[in-house]
């Protein structure tokens, strides 16, 4: 399969090593250096990955990720030259995948988008199932969702995740195992980082986010599925 990406940065020397480290791994690479030229952009193609800066002109980098979530659940990796943390889990409440600080190592780079593509899609390549647990039906080869009838969105960590504890049930996963799994890589970062995304996945497929029925946590352990 061959993987198209859209890098949105400002920064045209940093872009452009980035388009070329990313050419050399085989990836059809579309850049654009503002919000608006970027939605432009998705509005005519189809995109596997995106990496998005928060520091952008025209269009703050949170809100345009707000406006990519509400079209699509393509993973996005956010880039920043900031290194707090409280920017960190904004990107995840806003629906990142992933999260780099600049300056950052390309290898780095090349390496997590790898994985993140590996299991956003190679997990479904070969499978034609559909899988049922309760009111939630998950067609596994588009990656979709439904509750109750009804279509979710999920952004592909909270697929990965759900898929992994359904087709689980009653494994309990611990935060790092987690990371381990759904990351695909040794990640330095907080462990809240799952919390965060259990929560958002919570607050989508369950009736009563506060008492949950399918995504369970066992406490000073971890979250998994009661089949």
């Amino acid at each position: 399969m061959e993987y198209r990406i859209l890098i949105i940065d400002d920064e045209e020397n940093l872009v452009k090593g980035i388009k070329y480290n990313l050419q050399l791994d085989g990836y059809e690479v579309d850049v654009a250096y503002d919000g608006e030229e970027a939605l432009k952009k998705m509005d005519y193609n189809i995109y596997n990955l995106i990496v998005l800066d928060i520091m952008l002109p025209k269009t703050d980098g949170f809100v345009l990720l707000r406006k990519i979530r509400e079209r699509s659940s393509i993973p996005v990796i956010m880039l920043t030259a900031k290194g707090d943390d409280e920017d960190k889990i904004i990107g995840f409440e806003y629906g990142a995948d992933d999260y780099m600080t600049k300056p950052f190592n390309i290898l780095e780079l090349r390496a997590r988008i790898k994985a993140l593509l590996r299991r956003t899609y190679d997990i479904v390549a070969n499978k034609t199932e559909i899988i049922k647990a309760g009111d939630i039906m998950i067609d596994v080869p588009s990656r979709k969702v439904n509750v109750a009838g009804k279509p979710v969105d999920l952004t592909s960590k909270e697929f990965d995740i759900l898929f992994l504890l359904l087709t689980n049930p009653n494994k309990v996963y611990s935060r790092e195992t987690l990371l381990e799994i759904i990351w695909g890589y040794d990640y330095y970062g907080d462990s809240r980082t799952v919390d965060v995304h259990i929560r958002r996945l919570r607050e989508k497929i369950e009736k009563d986010p506060g008492n949950p029925q399918y995504v369970l946590t066992k406490w000073g352990v971890g979250y998994y599925y009661k089949g």
